[in-house]
Order: structure tokens, then sequence, then C-alpha cells
């Protein structure tokens, strides 16, 4: 049986440091807001080459207290693609906010650069790009559009932990980069967390407020604010793998040059990454009957599963809110499998999963 995951295997590595460092944690009966927090937002900083960084509870909080940060009017357009996780979505419109979906690129899966300008309106005030399954969006251009029209720009970066534009990190490029530390993310934690990372002080100064009530000092409030801190248990376990982020990232880009040739090409495979480093959060094939195949694998004993079966505007909760066609979204959602590729994988494994397809197509 190859599983589509096994975060024990790939967590492995890392628990016998971190079984040190939790006696430290533990006498020091200091659990939220701690020195290991900040240790890791230091090193996470560093690590991307950013100036700050601010632990919260979830990568939909990242998300969700970077655009609260803005303080946008409400109804403000925020410009986003329309083949991303539905997390995107929640959050713009939760904080009143009017998500413009843009189709992506049928190649990338990124949201296409080129149709992003006919949707700029007055009412225009942020871009939010996802980075999707582990590549980077085309940035020479969004940059380009965000100067041109003076907009915000937000990075989701849930699936893109260590990927590269022209050497630069995503979660660089504009006001917030939004991370997820979901445990079966690049950077998975062993719980649910996230972060933002900024290079502007009075952002780093207020994503610190909001996520911690509002409180600019104990117990004294000048703004609204929420209960989104990473804890210092997640901390100090993402700051030990983070020093395998690298090695497990390469691991990775190895398993999907043994997919990129030996997978038949009656499936359709990622394009190639010209740009940037993608660092295969997911692998994801394209195959119109999915379902067979899907069952072909599960009787092979391969788990594979799906990012994502439905399309975000598809989903019954967003119907009625975003009642238009995005038919290339539609067409990546519904025909999308996501192959074994993980840290616990082997080349034998991933060469056994393309014998496997090739056989069945």
């Amino acid at each position: 049986m190859i599983r589509y995951e096994n975060l024990k295997k790939v967590n492995e590595a890392t628990v016998p440091n971190f079984k040190k460092v939790f006696s430290s944690f533990w006498n020091s009966g200091s659990y939220i807001l701690g020195k290991h927090l900040k240790t890791f937002e230091h090193n996470f900083a560093s690590f991307l080459n950013s100036k700050y960084a601010v632990g919260v509870n979830s990568g939909y909080d990242a998300l969700f207290l970077s655009l609260k940060c803005l303080n946008l009017p409400k109804n403000s357009e925020v410009i986003m693609s329309s083949c991303s996780y539905i997390a995107a979505l929640n959050a713009v419109l939760a904080n009143n906010l009017k998500p413009v979906l843009v189709e992506p690129d049928i190649n990338t899966y990124t949201i296409d650069p080129n149709k992003i300008e006919k949707k700029i309106t007055k009412k225009s005030k942020a871009i939010l790009i996802t980075h999707l399954y582990g590549r980077s969006c085309q940035m020479d251009q969004i940059i380009n559009i965000k100067k041109k029209y003076k907009l915000f720009l937000i990075e989701d970066c849930a699936q893109s932990h260590g990927s590269r534009y022209k050497n630069k990190f995503t979660g660089t490029f504009g006001e917030f980069g939004c991370f997820s530390f979901y445990p079966t993310k690049n950077l998975g934690g062993l719980g649910d967390g996230g972060i933002v990372t900024t290079n502007q002080k009075k952002f780093f100064k207020n994503l610190n407020y909001l996520r911690n009530y509002g409180f600019k000092k104990k117990n004294f409030t000048e703004i609204i604010g929420f209960n989104s801190r990473l804890d210092d248990f997640q901390a100090a376990f993402l700051n030990k793998k983070l020093k395998k982020l690298n090695s497990m990232n390469k691991h990775k880009i190895k398993l999907a040059k043994i997919y990129d040739k030996h997978l038949t090409d009656k499936v359709v495979k990622p394009a190639p990454s010209e740009n940037g480093e993608n660092v295969y959060h997911i692998y994801p094939i394209r195959y119109k009957n999915r379902k067979n195949l899907i069952n072909y694998l599960k009787r092979n004993k391969i788990e594979v599963s799906c990012h994502y079966p439905v399309a975000p505007h598809k989903q019954n909760s967003l119907k009625k809110i975003i009642n238009k066609s995005f038919l290339i979204s539609e067409e990546i959602h519904k025909s999308v499998i996501s192959l074994p590729i993980s840290f616990s994988h082997s080349e034998k494994d991933i060469r056994l999963v393309c014998k496997i397809i090739n056989k069945f197509v």
C-alpha cells in the first residue's frame, strides 16, 4: 500500500530533537506568546529574507488578519484567482470585501496575469494571489500591475513554503505573505498554525495587536482584535522542522522529476517551472475520467487525493454570492488528481505509481 501521506514518517526525523526542546518548553510555564514563538518568528523571517513574521492560529487567519490590517472600505474589490482553496475567498468575504475572480493559466494553475487588468475598477484595492500546489505565480507582471494601479498585494503561500520566483522567496513580494502550517504542508506542524510575513513595521505592529484581542499593552485595547496566536508548542516544533525544509523540498523535487520522466503523456502533467522553483506541495495531474483512474489506483493499493474536487465559486455556500462561470478553473477542479509526493515516499514508490497509471491509460 502506497499511502498518499504518512505524517508519522514525515515527522520522525524532527521528533527526537523536539523532545529535547519540549522539556524546556514545559518547564518554562510560558505557553502563549513566549520565547519559542519569538525564536520561530525570527528564524522564519530570516529564512525568507523578510523583515518580520507574526505567528497566528492558521493559514486562514493569516489571510483574514492581513486583509483586516489594511482597513479597506466596505465592498472594496479584491482581485483573486478562481482556482484556489476556499480559505482565500472566505477571508475576503469575512472582511466585507468583494472578491473579483480571474481565471488561472491552464498550464500553471496560478492566476493568469494577462487577465488581471481587465478586472480592475475604481473600487479595486488589492490583489490576492495564490501560489498554488507549490508553484510561484508569474510575479514580474503582477508587480507591474500592483505598482501601476497602486494596489496592495497579499500572497497566499499556504502551499509554497520555500518556493522562489527568480531567486526571491514567495511571501516577500507584497505587503503580506500568508503561510499555513497545517500538518500536510511542506512545513507542517502537529496541528493548526500559520504566520504572516511583512517588510513594513506598521503592519508588523498592527498584526501583533490584531492577533491578541487588540492589546497594545496588557489589558488595554484601542482597536478591535481577535484571538489568533500561534502557540509555543507548535512554534517549538516548527522551529526544529524549519531546519529540514530545504532537504524536504529537494526530496519532493527529485520525486517530481521521476513523474515528469516516467509518467505517460496521456495524463496532463505539471508544466515546467520557468522562472521559479516549484516545491511540489502536491504533484497534480489532470485526467478526464478521474473517477475511473482513482478507483483503479485504489484497487492497486495506491492512495491519491484531489486538490480540490469543487471550484470555490461552485461551493453551495458561495453560489449565490458568485453567480458566474469560470470555465478554466472548473475544468481544472473537475479533472485534477494529486499523486503521492511526500517526504515519506521513496523513488521506488513513485516509479511504481507511474507504472500502474501507465498501464491503466
